[in-house]
């Protein structure tokens, strides 16, 4: 039997048996945990310095309170948020990115500079 040619580029390589991989478990809770609706716009504000609630709300226009809590909760179930209870009058709370959250800056400033080439802003001639 002959081996196969490497692939060119662009192709995606077939597994030498012929059958298509599944997508592998690690990488789609990944995907799944970061691409959930506002996530990556909550993790942006926390790498951006924004730790309490109302700095995060505010520098993400059109979430709602109850979305923001629910996926402050998430991240935190994730590992990738601390929730800090600051002992002052008033109690102030502030949210920090763990070592794994913070980790993902790399991820975040990938994706960042993909989609200033390839996303247009609303409202841009997209005739190019």
């Amino acid at each position: 039997m002959t081996p196969a040619p490497p692939p060119r580029d662009g192709d995606v390589p077939t597994p030498p048996d012929g059958d298509v991989h599944p997508v592998c478990t690690r990488f789609h809770t990944a995907i799944e945990m970061i691409g959930t609706r506002w996530t990556g716009a909550i993790l942006r504000a926390l790498f951006t310095d924004q730790h309490r609630y109302a700095q995060i709300k505010a520098a993400i226009p059109g979430m709602s309170d109850t979305m923001l809590a629910q996926r402050l909760r998430e991240l935190q179930r994730d590992g990738l948020v601390e929730r800090h209870v600051l002992p002052t009058t008033p109690v102030q709370v502030e949210y920090r990115l763990t070592r794994k959250g913070r980790e993902l800056e790399p991820v975040l400033d990938a994706i960042i500079a993909w989609s200033h080439t390839w996303v247009p802003l609303p409202g841009a001639d997209r005739a190019g």
